[in-house]
């Protein structure tokens, strides 16, 4: 099965991939490993201030559906997706938010739908006191290719 068609089969339509919103570029290909600039939600708020988990971890979904997006626009196809290696989720939360792992999971369990084994994955879960233009969530990847 194609990763095309599981992404139909779970109902998911891709968003276009983001541009850059600063002087960098979105991804970076090296060797057999592609490095994906952080993706921002466009959900605003600080977690365990004026947001629910829920709502984050909906964020943190999004951000995933970018860094797909920016593989899609990066290798033509999801299939040269060897393996997600490493998420690293940046959380914009209070200083006594505690649940950055639950919120991250938003974005680990979509790898994991779409990829199988091959979206489980090493990853930071880290709080932050703010992230570019107010948003709730960062998400940047590591990922392993297949040479096309």
């Amino acid at each position: 099965m194609t990763i095309e068609t599981r992404l139909a089969e779970l109902g998911i339509t891709l968003p276009d991939a983001p541009a850059p919103a600063a002087n960098y570029v979105p991804y970076v290909i090296s060797g057999n490993t592609r490095y994906v600039s952080g993706q921002i939600s466009p959900l605003k708020g600080r977690l365990g201030a004026d947001m629910a988990v829920e709502a984050g971890a909906d964020a943190a979904r999004g951000c995933g559906l970018a860094l797909l997006a920016q593989a899609k626009a990066a290798l033509g196809s999801l299939d040269r997706v060897e393996r997600i290696v490493k998420l690293g989720a940046f959380i914009a939360s209070t200083d006594d938010f505690t649940q950055q792992p639950q919120v991250a999971n938003g974005a680990s369990d979509l790898m994991v739908d779409v990829f199988g084994d091959a979206g489980r994955h090493a990853r930071s879960a880290v709080g932050v006191p703010v992230l570019p233009l107010g948003a709730a969530v960062e998400i940047d990847a590591i990922v392993a290719i297949r040479r096309a």
